[in-house]
């Protein structure tokens, strides 16, 4: 039964532990309504939604002035989280969530499995290496996740500001000067500060084609740790900031980019044996239609969604999880 219950335990973990601010489209007219969508998931699937009162922070940031949306302006569909509001002047904007912290025991097995598929290796080689891997964890983790969207023409420089989260990714240019080849540079901070030898999940879905593409930091350490996407197996790749936190990444393609990290701590405090901080950024790439560049607010139709909601839908994962989890509760009763 204790075999089981680790089981379960990993498959919650394993499914639904990145958080991402998403948009259809990161290019938006100006003036307009539009939603912004807080997964709590994986990048392509929320399995649910986020309640109000765990959000610290809320911010939108554009022409030099922060807005703190009210909370009314949230709602709830189909497992996700979704912030409505007027896109305003034409600007490069920010928006941020930060979350309260919580409390997660999970026995040995399934923190590993954790910090392999969260790409938490060094924690791992550390444990490894000290033959702690059968020491359990009790986790004290919260999540700060940004986005980043042009409205309209203008550009501005909105896109460096930092909200003081405890962790947070900084660009150096804004990706909406960016097309596919071109440089893409961003410093990670931890508590203000430049986080050095940070290893950070990077990856993009392409605009076009739906198909995932991968790179790698230009002097950096890299590796490769497997997450489970919508009905196939995904490979995302890691790479390592340098000594001053920060990430050279060039953008192969057009399409969203994503990255994610987890900074993770032994903790002193008792009853906890760790805590985490977790840090996600979204942004696109831009593609044109013909000669123009798709620009489009919530009211648009697209011909394309960029494979957002496609794949298999979360009760299908759910139930089949479901019946594993049947089959095994009835083997170990048999054997024992």
């Amino acid at each position: 039964m204790r075999r089981l219950l680790s089981l379960l335990i990993a498959v919650v973990l394993l499914s639904s532990h990145d958080m991402y601010l998403k948009l259809d489209s990161y290019f938006l007219d100006a003036d307009r309504p539009a939603t912004i969508k807080l997964f709590n998931g994986t990048i392509e699937n929320s399995e649910n939604s986020i309640d109000r009162n765990r959000m610290i922070d809320v911010s939108l940031v554009g022409n030099g002035e922060r807005i703190h949306p009210d909370t009314t302006q949230w709602s709830e569909r189909e497992n996700m989280t979704l912030l409505s509001f007027n896109t305003g002047a034409p600007a490069t904007w920010v928006a941020g969530v930060s979350t309260k912290s919580r409390d997660f025991a999970m026995d040995a097995g399934a923190f590993n499995d954790y910090l392999e598929h969260g790409g938490i290796l060094d924690v791992l080689s550390w444990r490894k290496e000290n033959n702690a891997l059968d020491q359990d964890a009790v986790e004290r983790y919260s999540k700060h996740v940004k986005t980043i969207f042009q409205v309209g023409d203008k550009k501005t420089k909105d896109w460096q500001t930092e909200l003081g989260y405890p962790i947070e990714f900084i660009p150096l240019v804004n990706p909406y000067d960016l097309h596919p080849g071109d440089i893409f540079r961003v410093k990670l901070l931890w508590q203000g500060e430049p986080l050095g030898h940070q290893l950070v999940s990077v990856d993009s879905r392409n605009a076009h084609d739906h198909a995932d593409s991968h790179t790698h930091a230009e002097g950096g350490d890299h590796n490769h740790a497997s997450t489970e996407g919508e009905g196939h197996q995904h490979t995302a790749n890691l790479v390592r900031t340098n000594a001053e936190g920060e990430l050279i990444l060039p953008m192969a393609n057009e399409g969203v980019w994503y990255l994610h990290t987890i900074h993770l701590a032994e903790s002193s405090e008792p009853g906890l044996t760790h805590e985490s901080n977790w840090a996600t950024l979204t942004f696109e790439i831009g593609h044109s239609h013909g000669e123009g560049t798709h620009i489009h607010g919530e009211g648009d139709e697209h011909s394309h969604s960029h494979g957002e909601e496609a794949g298999v839908p979360s009760y299908f994962f759910w139930g089949g999880s479901l019946v594993l989890l049947a089959g095994l509760f009835f083997f170990f009763n048999r054997k024992s």
